[in-house]
């Protein structure tokens, strides 16, 4: 039997040092990048860190952490007083906002007594010239910074369990009303107040009924007589339950029985 012809041997290296080659070319590269990476610049890293250190006030160059411990330099104890500062900070913010806003209450309470007094020594003034001051009496409130008060004897004004302007009192009313009408576009609080006796009158059931009655008729005439605008004035019935006397003497009863205007500074007639 013939021997086979041995096959020839094929030209060029074989595949499989191809496949190597490749892969000594890929570790050559993956070391040169390694190397590569290891090579700081220190001048160019040294800049990093200064410009990170002067935005965030932290860190100084090269400084790091261990694990999850505090860092390294001047960072810990900026850091760990970060929460403090912060709530200084807020803390300071308030009582900022609270000392402006209490400045600004004072200076509101001021302005309010500075026109109120000026108030009511515009109204005392007229109050002279009309010839009142044997009719009513004026007051300020207990604060002194919201409104000036007008008290007429309720027995000059009404007969007794009645809510109709008497007629005799109708002119001493006009001058009254005269004042209040220089202001006009203020906030008028017409309040109605009686003794504690009790109402004999079967028109009205209570003095409280009689009070409201009382305070309406008045504010009525302002608006009708005076043309006082009646957007600016409110009436009210307080019967016997504000007292500026004892109810257990007739002179008592009779300063409790009586109208009281409020004329409120333009500060506070919204």
């Amino acid at each position: 039997m013939a021997k086979k012809k041995q096959e020839e041997a094929p030209q060029g290296s074989p595949a499989w040092m191809a496949t190597f080659s490749d892969l000594m070319n890929l570790l050559l590269c993956f070391f040169v990048l390694l190397f590569a990476m290891s090579s700081v610049d220190q001048a160019k890293f040294e800049e990093i860190a200064a410009s990170l250190n002067s935005s965030f006030s932290i860190f100084k160059g090269g400084q790091s952490s261990i694990g999850e411990g505090q860092l390294i330099g001047m960072g810990v104890s900026q850091l760990n007083e970060f929460d403090e500062y912060y709530n200084n900070m807020g803390q300071a913010s308030e009582e900022s906002e609270g000392e402006e806003i209490k400045e600004l209450m004072e200076q509101l309470s001021e302005a309010n007594k500075a026109e109120t007094e000026a108030m009511y020594d515009e109204i005392s003034e007229k109050s002279d010239q009309y010839n009142l001051n044997d009719y009513m009496e004026l007051t300020i409130d207990a604060e002194g910074n919201k409104y000036v008060a007008i008290e007429i004897n309720g027995s000059l004004l009404y007969d007794s369990g009645k809510a109709s302007l008497k007629e005799e009192a109708l002119p001493i009313f006009s001058k009254v009303g005269d004042i209040l009408k220089s202001y006009e576009g203020y906030r008028i609080s017409i309040i109605g107040h009686t003794d504690n006796v009790p109402i004999n009158s079967g028109k009205y059931s209570s003095n409280m009924e009689l009070s409201s009655a009382r305070a309406i008729e008045a504010a009525k005439y302002l608006a009708k007589v005076k043309n006082i605008d009646y957007s600016s004035l409110e009436w009210i019935g307080r019967g016997e339950h504000d007292p500026i006397a004892s109810n257990a003497t007739e002179e008592g009863r009779a300063k409790n029985r009586r109208i009281e205007i409020r004329i409120y500074n333009s500060l506070n007639s919204d």
